[in-house]
């Protein structure tokens, strides 16, 4: 028995079959698959179809079903077509999450999806979006007050469900004459909220994350101001709005939290009398439990940041008459700052190492041995400073003779020179040597 369940593999102590094949919205990971015997715990199965719709049935025909199988299931009437994406154990947890009660409202799967099933359903699918857009004008050309945000087809094709959102009742009975009459099947019609349309959508939030409605929120509770004032977030609409213009969903999250620590905190209305002012409530940082104080009621002037064990303990000393010299008890609070990956290093420490590459660093530690770096040097700079004597002689030389760029030729201060030499070498030439035949005959 023990050889028998023994797990082999790369993937030893990790459920890599709970993953499944799926890219479906509101996956839910089965870390019971390779539990044994976890597929005959019960013959339910949770079946998801377009976007965030699911249904659960029961696997009556005891059918192999995996995570990643295209079944065709019952429905009212015909069949649909869907895509198993939990069984086993997990499955009665989720339909009690689902609030399904009735046992009635649980269907059965008929079989797995064969080529005949999924031409039909791909043939029904690819009339969706032109569905949508006619549909849309007929109830504008109708007066109705309804948005029609998306159409889904049965798998065989005989019964479309239209979801739309509207502010309140609409009387849709004329519509449905209409959209049967246009598109020759069964028409059902399905309200849905702001949130719950986000999620059949799908998109990326501020976070950076996927939107929760569309990857693991399943049931939407009603968000409240209040649940921003308990936080002390600004009242911003633009912020505290998500994409489906309610209120973000994540604001519940933390709430709780807040208002247990918020009960720790003093009032806002206490002031703290020292002997030399009055201080007022300013700001606090509920998780931190730290509390600042300002010596104007609407400005921020002379802040000093206290524990809460210290504000209360000036606030007994008040009642009793007393007053502290200062706020402070020897060492001033000061706010301790969580730590940040992202400030623990620069963002642009790699493009300060290329800019200063290839230069010598004084105060640094260069790579390899610092006194062969400095004879190296010292070489260096004497040969630079023998090139650059030689270079300033040989200007100096050139600007003597050829004088100052621009200049006015008849005043360079090299000329006078140059004429004192021709004259010396024409007198040179012309004079005769002291013993020739014409000094004799003078």
């Amino acid at each position: 028995m023990e050889e028998k369940f023994k797990l082999n593999g790369p993937c030893r102590g990790l459920c890599a079959k709970g993953c499944g094949r799926q890219n479906k919205q509101l996956n839910t990971y089965d870390y019971l698959a390779d539990i044994p015997g976890n597929a005959e715990a019960t013959d339910l199965v949770e079946v998801q179809f377009k976007n965030t719709r699911k249904g659960y049935y029961h696997n009556s025909n005891r059918l192999p079903l995996e995570k990643g199988d295209i079944v065709a299931v019952e429905a009212t009437p015909g069949h649909d077509i869907g895509v198993v994406t939990l069984t086993g154990r997990l499955v009665p947890l989720q339909i009690k999450k689902a609030n399904l009660k009735s046992e009635q409202e649980i269907k059965r799967v008929y079989r797995k999806a064969k080529p005949v099933d999924m031409e039909k359903y791909e043939e029904a699918k690819s009339r969706e979006h032109d569905t949508m857009i006619r549909s849309r004008q007929i109830a504008k050309e109708l007066g109705l007050q309804m948005k029609i945000g998306d159409v889904e087809y049965q798998g065989d094709g005989n019964k479309a469900i239209f979801y739309y959102i509207a502010d309140g009742r609409v009387d849709f009975r004329q519509l449905i004459k209409v959209l049967a009459e246009t598109f020759h099947v069964r028409i059902e019609m399905k309200q849905i909220g702001a949130r719950q349309e986000a999620g059949r959508i799908g998109g990326i939030g501020p976070c950076g994350r996927e939107l929760c409605c569309a990857t693991w929120m399943k049931n939407f509770v009603s968000v409240s101001t209040g649940a921003a004032r308990y936080q002390d977030i600004s009242l911003n609409p633009q912020k505290l709005a998500g994409q489906c213009a309610k209120l973000k969903c994540c604001m519940n999250y933390e709430v709780d939290t807040y208002v247990e620590a918020g009960k720790r905190l003093p009032s806002k209305e206490i002031t703290l009398q020292t002997q030399d002012a009055e201080y007022y409530f300013f700001k606090a940082d509920i998780l931190a439990g730290l509390v600042t104080y300002s010596t104007d009621k609407h400005l921020a002037a002379n802040l000093v940041t206290l524990t809460t064990a210290r504000v209360f303990e000036i606030i007994n000393m008040n009642r009793r008459g007393e007053k502290p010299q200062r706020l402070e008890s020897g060492e001033a609070a000061e706010p301790t700052k969580p730590a940040d990956l992202v400030e623990q290093e620069s963002l642009t420490r790699f493009d300060k190492r290329r800019k200063n590459k290839g230069k010598r660093k004084d105060n640094g530690n260069p790579r390899g041995s610092q006194s062969s770096k400095e004879t190296q040097g010292a070489e260096r700079r004497e040969e630079n400073a023998g090139k650059d004597r030689r270079n300033r002689n040989r200007g100096r030389d050139n600007k003597e003779y050829k004088g100052e760029q621009g200049g006015n030729r008849e005043n360079r201060p090299g000329k006078d020179k140059r004429k004192r030499d021709r004259d010396n070498r024409s007198e040179k030439a012309v004079k005769p040597a002291p013993n020739t035949p014409a000094e004799k005959t003078e």
